[in-house]
């Protein structure tokens, strides 16, 4: 996004999609809706974007890195447990707040219910960043089966995100303690 600057129309409905899309979700959002908040008109929305579904996924590829990077730690000389852990107290720390409306990525590709929308591919795209991350801190761990572990870290990660949206309260613990079994299980000290 502009930053210093006046932002510019397309700035403005990526924030607000970005915005709308993650409180209230991306089929109940309409373009009307979207245009209004973003102080743009349909008629430039559709210049900037061919459909309401590229606006979507734009949006997602906007935010995406900053979603993911907010969770990882910036020390990269920590131990690999460390790291890991680090990124579910993180999670732990955003399912306490009452704005936190689960993972951006996990909504949209549930909402959507459509594999092959670009949206969905965006989200399955940083899904798999994530996923890769956790590999690789696996990798650095010496563990057995990198992958499988990296892929269990991330079903921790959204069932917890996912379980604070169905229940509306934190997680008290929760995904903390269960990627540190995890952990424990693959022997990483």
């Amino acid at each position: 996004m502009a930053t210093g600057k006046t932002a510019t129309p397309r700035d403005r409905l990526l924030a607000a999609a970005t915005d709308l899309f993650y409180r209230e979700g991306v089929t109940a959002t309409g373009v009307e809706r979207l245009c209004s908040v973003a102080g743009v008109s349909k008629r430039s929305m559709y210049q900037l974007f061919k459909t309401k579904d590229d606006l979507v996924a734009e949006a997602l590829k906007a935010s995406g890195p900053g979603t993911n990077a907010a969770f990882f730690p910036e020390d990269a000389e920590t131990r690999p447990r460390e790291r890991v852990l680090h990124v579910f107290r993180v999670l732990e720390d955003l399912a306490g707040q009452p704005a936190f409306a689960g993972c951006p990525f996990v909504n949209t590709a549930s909402d959507l219910r459509d594999h092959d929308h670009p949206a969905t591919v965006v989200a399955r795209e940083f899904k798999q960043e994530l996923t890769d991350w956790f590999t690789a801190e696996a990798r650095a761990a010496g563990v057995a089966d990198p992958e499988l572990l990296g892929r269990q870290l991330t079903v921790v990660f959204d069932g917890s995100a996912a379980r604070t949206v169905v229940h509306g309260t934190g997680l008290d613990g929760l995904s903390l303690a269960t990627a540190a079994a995890l952990l424990d299980a693959a022997g990483v000290a």
